[in-house]
């Protein structure tokens, strides 16, 4: 998916300058040009704090040309929208629902790949299960190290940030209350 070609899109949509958005978002105007011309690719923790911006969500963000269907209780996988990047990929079950109430991730960390420099913080609660590989997870300060079977639950508004520690991928699943994806 092109995230620069949608931001700028999004961006038109609300009218909103580079300038005004960069304002908004707390970052330079530079930032949001590189990401639109696709010179850089922002961390997940990076986009979310451009799209509070708008404001909007990353399921927004990713499924906003979306025409509503018919309701649907089963999402199989190819129709699960990333919200992250190639490097970690945030696929959210649900996507479309209205009024989703539960933010459900089936996330998958290259080696290496993380969350973002910076620390996710957003209010209500998350917990999941690494499904495979092995995941440092940092939660106000304290490093936690977690390995398949592993799971975790606290409070969103404390800062928090994930990364594979791992020489192979991880996959972990994943759910927020109130839905911040």
């Amino acid at each position: 998916m092109d995230v620069g070609a949608r931001l700028k899109v999004v961006r038109g949509r609300f009218a909103l300058s580079q300038r005004e958005l960069a304002k908004r978002a707390g970052v330079t105007n530079a930032t949001v040009s590189l990401i639109e011309q696709n010179r850089v690719s922002p961390s997940i923790s990076s986009l979310k704090k451009l799209l509070e911006g708008f404001p909007m969500s990353l399921a927004e963000f990713f499924t906003f040309e979306q025409e509503m269907v018919v309701p649907s209780y089963i999402f199989p996988a190819g129709t699960q929208p990333n919200l992250g990047n190639a490097s970690v990929q945030m696929h959210l079950v649900g996507s479309g629902v209205t009024d989703r109430q539960i933010g459900l991730l089936r996330e998958q960390y290259q080696p290496g790949a993380d969350t973002g420099s910076e620390m996710l913080q957003h209010e209500g609660q998350e917990c999941g299960v690494l499904v495979s590989g092995h995941m440092e997870l940092t939660i106000a300060g304290q490093v936690h190290l977690l390995q398949a079977g592993d799971g975790y639950y606290f409070p969103s508004n404390l800062p928090h940030r994930f990364r594979n520690i791992g020489a192979g991928a991880a996959e972990v699943i994943s759910a927020n209350t109130p839905s911040s994806f």
